[in-house]
């Protein structure tokens, strides 16, 4: 009898984690952890994707919560350290790769503390600069940057942020130093850049799509290596096509979970996700702002984190050759 007993515990345990997985999401919201402020470019994204999940989940209330602060690492590491049951999901974009390299201390484990859903998109990046610049394209901002050295300000979103990794790319490539600006989010950061107060910024076109459209800003280029096809960026030569040879930037967001979330619900999940990105308003919406939804083997877990792995090894070597590094 007390054999029957000690077996009879976990079967029963087992059968309610089925059920559950069953159900899931049930009655519960889920919550889309973004790891900056509202208003930039991943905000954007995991707002339009929380749209897209509804449905495939079966009308579950899917919100987004930003967490915002050190990079990003604030918002992942409270996803890392979330209860493992599906209704708290991180999305994040390139930074997932480049913290390793820019934080002695981080809270988490890359590839170890998160369960990997899948790759939602990647984004190119825009070179941007204020509006009272006296440049009008790349050939006159090249003059002008070679006239102004040490007076040039390149303003990010943060250390660790998409702006603040093309930055670097692009004083490197240049060979010239600027004095960057950190900024708590992209938002704060475009506010000043339209207002005059920084000269330049490198942010993804889901940020500046249409402050690019409204002549809010000046645009030089594009960091992917053919010409991008949306209107607002259709006139736009590619960096590489000024002569900043192999400049290439493209960045991904993907969609993670804490570790330990059972694989039927990760599974419900990941088949949600793989509808959501075929969901015609979301690639419509994701396409004007000259993001490119994902339709490769990288949606699957696995292949995702596979990717991440290979991106780590790219950009540590960047970052530590910057001597760029947080506590």
């Amino acid at each position: 009898m007390k054999l029957l007993l000690k077996s009879a515990v976990p079967l029963a345990l087992l059968a309610a984690a089925s059920v559950g997985a069953q159900d899931f999401p049930g009655t519960k919201p889920i919550s889309i952890v973004v790891p900056f402020a509202a208003g930039g470019p991943t905000d954007l994204v995991a707002r339009q994707l929380a749209e897209a999940l509804r449905k495939p989940l079966n009308g579950a209330t899917v919100v987004v919560e930003n967490a915002a602060g050190a990079g990003g690492t604030i918002g992942a590491n409270k996803v890392a350290k979330a209860p493992a049951d599906g209704h708290t999901l991180l999305l994040y974009h390139i930074g997932i790769a480049t913290s390793p390299a820019l934080y002695r201390n981080l809270p988490y484990k890359t590839l170890e503390d998160f369960e990997y859903l899948g790759m939602v998109n990647e984004v190119p990046m825009t070179l941007i600069g204020r509006p009272t610049l006296p440049a009008s394209n790349y050939a006159e901002l090249a003059k002008w940057l070679e006239a102004n050295k040490g007076k040039i300000n390149l303003a990010n979103a943060g250390l660790g942020a998409a702006s603040h990794l093309c930055g670097l790319l692009f004083q490197s490539a240049l060979k010239l130093e600027m004095t960057t600006v950190p900024y708590k989010g992209t938002a704060p950061a475009m506010t000043d850049l339209i207002g005059g107060q920084v000269d330049l910024m490198c942010d993804q076109t889901t940020n500046t799509s249409s402050q690019i459209e409204g002549k809010k800003v000046k645009a030089f280029g594009v960091t992917t290596r053919q010409r991008l096809t949306t209107p607002a960026l259709k006139h736009l030569p590619t960096l590489q096509e000024v002569g900043l040879k192999d400049f290439e930037v493209n960045i991904f967001h993907g969609l993670y979970a804490p570790k330990g979330v059972p694989a039927p619900v990760l599974k419900k999940l990941n088949d949600a996700l793989k509808v959501a990105l075929k969901d015609p308003d979301f690639v419509r919406r994701q396409n004007e702002l000259g993001a490119v939804i994902v339709n490769d083997k990288r949606v699957e877990p696995a292949e995702h984190k596979k990717f991440v792995a290979s991106e780590i090894n790219k950009w540590t070597p960047v970052i530590r050759a910057a001597g760029v590094y947080a506590d």
